[in-house]
């Protein structure tokens, strides 16, 4: 029996972004519709939070101090401690009807991040991509013809890295070239069609397995390396959203969800909606890297 516990009863637009920082102890996430980024102290309780300009991606650890982030205009440095923002590129400044998505740093310290299309009333458009950007600031386009940027996570060996787009109804896992940064070879590893889902935030765990939420199942759930299905946990709310693990010996499994701005009347049977979850779910994860950048 999986423990699910609401630790922050934040009621978030659209949670995402889950990053653990091992050195400060300490879970940054953020709130994207809400323009917000949450630092979460599970030894306090306290969940601290960050203004930002723009609607936000992802996030990442930099070495050098603070964060390296996406925000609907590209590539980021945040320092928390003066609040100051600092552009670093833009690679979709010319593309109107794009923001930027679901991102981490990869294991040798890059930070990758990907874009998704988004103009509310219209036809989804599969015109966003996913970039890589290295420690010397260069940015590299590594996949486009994207509806939503989702599912990114490496393999614990950096041998592998699964990446989706939540328009498609796939996770894919490519063969990555931990010492470039190169992939290839995509292939379907998850068919999401038959989860009544789409695939949104993921991680790995350290015996290799992939997590991933699936909004409006309610589901997070484990697949094995070959992509079977092992095992699923279902929230009190629907609408999962990203997912890491935490806590001093990374057996916690953070999720955070969304409310999207649906009436108070769809959350009738639900409990915590928005909320940022604590799970036990009997396994270990893994710490990513700072982005050496």
């Amino acid at each position: 029996m999986v423990k699910i516990t609401c630790v922050v009863d934040a009621r978030a637009e659209l949670g995402e972004g889950t990053l653990w920082d091992p050195k400060a102890g300490v879970l940054w996430w953020i709130d994207i519709w809400k323009k917000l980024i949450h630092r979460y102290d599970p030894l306090s309780g306290k969940d601290e939070t960050f203004e930002t300009p723009e609607y936000l991606g992802c996030l990442g650890l930099r070495e050098k101090g603070g964060l390296v982030l996406t925000m609907t205009n590209g590539f980021h440095f945040f320092d928390p401690a003066t609040g100051r923002f600092e552009a670093i590129v833009d690679p979709e400044a010319h593309m109107p009807k794009t923001r930027f998505n679901d991102g981490k740093p990869d294991r040798q310290g890059r930070f990758w991040s990907g874009s998704m299309f988004e103009v509310p009333g219209e036809p989804i458009e599969f015109i966003g991509a996913l970039y890589r950007l290295d420690p010397d600031l260069s940015v590299h386009k590594m996949i486009d013809g994207i509806g939503c940027s989702n599912g990114l996570a490496w393999s614990p060996d950096s041998k592998t890295m699964y990446f989706s787009d939540s328009h498609a109804g796939a996770v894919w896992a490519y063969d990555f070239d931990a010492a470039t940064g190169d992939i290839e070879n995509r292939r379907t590893f998850i068919d999401m069609t038959a989860t009544g889902g789409v695939a949104d935030g993921a991680t790995v765990d350290a015996e290799g397995c992939y997590w991933v939420t699936i909004p409006v199942t309610g589901k997070v759930c484990r697949y094995d390396p070959d992509g079977e299905l092992m095992q699923t946990v279902v929230l009190p709310t629907d609408l999962p959203t990203c997912c890491e693990f935490g806590g001093k010996d990374l057996d916690i499994l953070y999720v955070t969800s969304a409310v999207l701005k649906r009436p108070a009347s769809h959350f009738v049977r639900q409990k915590n909606p928005g909320g940022l979850f604590a799970l036990d779910v009997g396994v270990k994860g893994l710490t990513l890297p700072a982005f050496k950048g």
